[in-house]
């Protein structure tokens, strides 16, 4: 399960709505929240926020937080 799909299933937030809402169809919202070689573009995430009524930085950094800067030699 991929950072999103724990999001999801934490908040318990229903798929399907977020489809609705966002227009994300539910087979790219299933791969992005099963599938971690799917990458959840930008543009998805900030639909899937205003969907949800979350701020969108906030939720960028809760799923992104293992992200470091290579350290320099």
């Amino acid at each position: 399960m991929t950072a999103l799909g724990l999001y999801f299933s934490r908040k318990s937030i229903n798929r399907s709505e977020v489809a609705r809402k966002t227009g994300i169809n539910k087979t790219r919202l299933s791969e992005l929240s099963n599938q971690e070689k799917t990458h959840l573009r930008a543009e998805e995430l900030y639909l899937i926020a205003l969907a949800i009524d979350v701020d969108p930085g906030e939720m960028f950094i809760e799923l992104h937080q293992d992200l470091k800067l290579p350290e320099e030699k």
